[in-house]
């Protein structure tokens, strides 16, 4: 009978650790090349199928939160001409826009096919009220050209890849991750590194990492692989090295502060990430975002979210 109670046990503890296994919510990280030229412009084909055939039921981009006021009060005079017109935008909706919660849940909760022209429009100035600029921009594609997308490449992720991808999987709602707290003294750190660099030799170490990346990509693109390519691990960490600093040999005060503020950024990023897959009964979550900071979230993903399984899309 004590064997019997025994195997019994090992065999229920067996089939709870494959129900736990089977439960455990993952995040697919898809690294993308932002805008692609023109002669490569069906670039982002592939990826689109390949993220279709992982059928996730939560999509994360790369775009500040609503309520990150830090991120929002740098953009609101930075670098993106894109998100200084926005948050203006989103300042004049909020003193005219009437907001109507219950038919803002209403809508989402319809197909996209479903949505008539009255319900996109009314959805646009919601996520600009709401200042939420990735849901923005995605009822505002699909005012534009309709549930199947562009036809033409618009040679950028959100048009390529993004939203086809919430189209398709009728993902009403985009969750943006994205951290820009630090950006404005990031970029004075790259500039302060570059200043250095001319003298000590790191200049050239960056020159060749950045010849080497150019050169290795030719030919995968012309065949439609750059998504591959460029989600490989050796491309992935020199594009790491690359934004992080970490090419050069003489670690000077300019590289060593755009190292730290580029990995705060990702820690930032993957913390946003982490707590919204956490907090959601979604098992399989998909994270769009520029493929140098692939390395830099699967790290911190790992290391705060040891209960997450986290995959690279290669």
């Amino acid at each position: 009978m004590k064997i019997l109670a025994v195997f019994i046990s090992i065999f229920l503890a067996s089939i709870i650790t494959l129900k736990a296994q089977e439960q455990q919510k993952e995040v697919l990280i898809i690294g993308t090349m932002h805008t692609v030229p023109k002669i490569v412009k069906h670039s982002y084909k592939p990826m689109l199928k390949r993220a279709l055939r992982y059928k996730p039921e939560a999509i994360y981009v790369e775009s500040p939160k609503g309520n990150d006021s830090i991120s929002w009060e740098y953009l609101k005079d930075g670098w993106s001409e894109n998100y200084r017109a926005f948050y203006y935008l989103s300042d004049s909706i909020q003193k005219t826009f009437t907001s109507d919660e219950k038919r803002f849940e209403t809508v989402l909760k319809k197909q996209f096919s479903d949505m008539t022209p009255d319900d996109l429009k009314f959805m646009i100035n919601s996520f600009a009220y709401k200042r939420d600029h990735a849901n923005y921009e995605l009822y505002k594609y699909i005012l534009e050209y309709g549930i199947d997308g562009a036809k033409k490449p618009t040679r950028h992720e959100d048009g390529d890849l993004t939203f086809k991808l919430a189209l398709e999987l009728n993902t009403t709602l985009l969750k943006s991750m994205d951290d820009q707290q630090t950006n404005k003294e990031y970029h004075t750190a790259w500039s302060k590194c570059y200043k250095e660099g001319k003298s000590n030799g790191n200049n050239t170490i960056l020159k060749k990492l950045n010849k080497k990346d150019y050169n290795s990509a030719i030919i995968p693109a012309l065949f439609r692989g750059l998504g591959k390519h460029v989600n490989k691990r050796k491309s992935l960490n020199r594009l790491h090295k690359l934004s992080s600093f970490t090419y050069a040999t003489e670690m000077t005060e300019g590289c060593s502060e755009g190292e730290q503020y580029w990995n705060e950024r990702n820690m930032r990023m993957a913390k946003n990430i982490g707590d919204q897959v956490m907090q959601s009964k979604n098992i399989k979550n998909i994270v769009i975002v520029g493929a140098s900071h692939v390395i830099g979230l699967e790290k911190e993903l790992k290391t705060n979210f040891p209960e997450l399984k986290v995959l690279l899309f290669n």
